[in-house]
C-alpha cells in the first residue's frame, strides 16, 4: 500500500477530512443549540400553540448567579414556571405571522407596542461600592447641579397639551455614569412620580420642563416605586415603557397614519 494508507480504501488524509467534517457539524449543531437559550420562539405565532420541549434541540437550563444574589436560568422555558404575564389586552390585526397587535383597552400601562416591557428582577442596580446606582440628590450628597447650567428643581412641568402636570421636586442621578436619569415630579394632583430625562426637555430661559410623550392628566398613572428613595430594574422598565407607550397612544391621533 502507498505511504499514509490505512487500508486499501482509506488513508490518513481521508480520515482527517472526515474528522474535520464531524467536528464542524458538531460545532454548528452546538452553536445553533446554544442560540435557543434566549429569544427562541417556543410558541407558534400563527396558531398560538406552545411547542413541546425537545431535549435534543433545546439545551438544558443553565443557572446564572447575578451580582445581586439572584439566580436566573436560560432558557427560561426549562424553569417550570411562567415569567411572562398573561392576559395582555391586545389582539392581532391579521392572522398571519408577523402581523401587528393593537390594544383592546386605553391604558398606557397595558404593555403593548412601544409600551411593552420585560419582566426584570425587582431589585435595585448597584455600584461597585454596593450603593444603589439610581438615587435622588437628597440621598446622593456627592452630586450637585452645575452652577452654570439650569437647575430643573422647582421648574413647572408641562405635558404635551401644555397643561401643568406638576413641579420638579428632585433629580435622580446615575452614580455609575454621573448624569441625571430621572426627574422626580410633585404632581398637581398629589403624590410623586419619576419622569425619565430622555422624555423631557428643560428650558433654561422659560424655567419649565416639558414632556411631549404624555398629556398632563396621564402623569398620575405613571408606575410608582415601592420605595420613595430607590427604583428597581422592573420599576425602571415599566416607567420607561409607560412613556414609550405615550409616544404612540397618548392621543388617538398619534396612532393614525400621517397621510
Amino acid at each position: 500500500m502507498p505511504t499514509g494508507a490505512l487500508t486499501g480504501y482509506a488513508d490518513v488524509a481521508q480520515v482527517v477530512l472526515y474528522a474535520f467534517f464531524l467536528f464542524f457539524f458538531g460545532l454548528v449543531f452546538y452553536l445553533r443549540r446554544e442560540d435557543r437559550r434566549e429569544g427562541y420562539p417556543l410558541e407558534d405565532e400563527a396558531v398560538g400553540l406552545r411547542h413541546s420541549i425537545n431535549p435534543f434541540l433545546i439545551p438544558t437550563a443553565k443557572a446564572f448567579h447575578l451580582a445581586g444574589g439572584e439566580t436566573t436560568y436560560a432558557p427560561q422555558a426549562m424553569q417550570g414556571r411562567q415569567d411572562i404575564e398573561t392576559g395582555i389586552p391586545a389582539r392581532k390585526v391579521e392572522p398571519w405571522p408577523g402581523a401587528p397587535y393593537e390594544r383592546t383597552d386605553g391604558s398606557l400601562a397595558a404593555g403593548v407596542g412601544p409600551g411593552s416591557y420585560v419582566i426584570r428582577h425587582d431589585v435595585t442596580d448597584k455600584t461597585w461600592e454596593g450603593e444603589d446606582r439610581m438615587a435622588p440628590l437628597r440621598i446622593a450628597k456627592n452630586f450637585v447641579v452645575h452652577e452654570q447650567g439650569p437647575n430643573p428643581i422647582g421648574m413647572t412641568v408641562f405635558g404635551s397639551d401644555n397643561a401643568v402636570a406638576g413641579v420638579v421636586a428632585d433629580l435622580w442621578v446615575d452614580r455609575g455614569e454621573s448624569l441625571v436619569r430621572y426627574y422626580e415630579i410633585e404632581l398637581a394632583t398629589g403624590g410623586r412620580r419619576l419622569m425619565p430625562s430622555v422624555f423631557c426637555r428643560a428650558g433654561g430661559f422659560t424655567k419649565t420642563v416639558k414632556s411631549e410623550a404624555l398629556l398632563a392628566s396621564q402623569f398620575s398613572d405613571i408606575p410608582s416605586t415601592r420605595n420613595p428613595d430607590t427604583v428597581t430594574f422592573l420599576e425602571e422598565e415599566r416607567i420607561m415603557c409607560y412613556f414609550g407607550a405615550g409616544t404612540l397612544y397618548a392621543t388617538p391621533q398619534r396612532a393614525e397614519p400621517l397621510i
